[in-house]
């Protein structure tokens, strides 16, 4: 009897595990969608609803925002993440809450992320030179 009663938490463990695994399956969830915030590196927008980041030397993810802005084209323009979550972890588009301010600290836009999408190769192939980050 103490020997089922020694496999019970494994057996609970394992089970929601796998649980966790057919939840995240079904919301179509991918680890390799997800980045380190911390290593964002560069950013680029070609257009007031678009913004490219590049993660890492060899990662680009396409930022499709809901409220975009014509500030984005500007170069002395900082795109900031403000991170209110215990995570660094950027998997959705509720993990990063952007604001878009200008050298002079004279204007502050909040920018909507409504999606996330990390690009293949031949996807970052197909960006023109000049809007690559």
């Amino acid at each position: 009897m103490s020997r089922r009663l020694a496999t019970l938490p494994a057996a609970a463990c394992a089970a929601a595990v796998l649980m966790a695994q057919v939840a995240l399956a079904d919301t179509g969830y991918r680890a390799s969608n997800c980045f380190d915030a911390s290593e964002w590196q560069d950013w680029k927008s070609p257009s007031p609803n678009v913004i490219y980041l590049r993660v890492n030397a060899h990662e680009i993810f396409r930022l499709d925002l809901s409220t975009g802005s014509s500030q984005l084209k500007y170069p002395d323009v900082h795109l900031v993440n403000v991170n209110r979550s215990a995570s660094r972890w950027v998997c959705n588009p509720l993990d990063l809450d952007l604001h878009l301010t200008d050298s002079h600290n004279t204007f502050t836009e909040v920018l909507i992320v409504k999606s996330i999408t990390k690009l293949t190769p031949d996807e970052v192939a197909a960006i023109p030179p000049k809007d690559r980050p």
